[in-house]
């Protein structure tokens, strides 16, 4: 798993995440993030990164 920033353009991704969810109801971005997850998840398709994300997903802080 990669913990040192790889996105070249992360300031033009987060803007495109936030345009993409512009007048979404909760429950549509909701579905947005699931579908962007599973798109990402299969992009990366080793199951043995994919597990350590979730294991650090769960351990940052809120």
């Amino acid at each position: 798993m990669k913990t040192a920033l790889n996105l070249q353009d992360a300031d033009g991704f987060y803007e495109q995440l936030l345009d993409a969810h512009q007048g979404l109801s909760p429950r549509q971005s909701e579905l947005l993030n699931a579908r962007l997850i599973l798109l990402l998840a299969n992009q990366v398709g080793d199951g043995k990164v994919l597990r350590e994300c979730v294991e650090a997903a769960g351990k940052l802080p809120d």
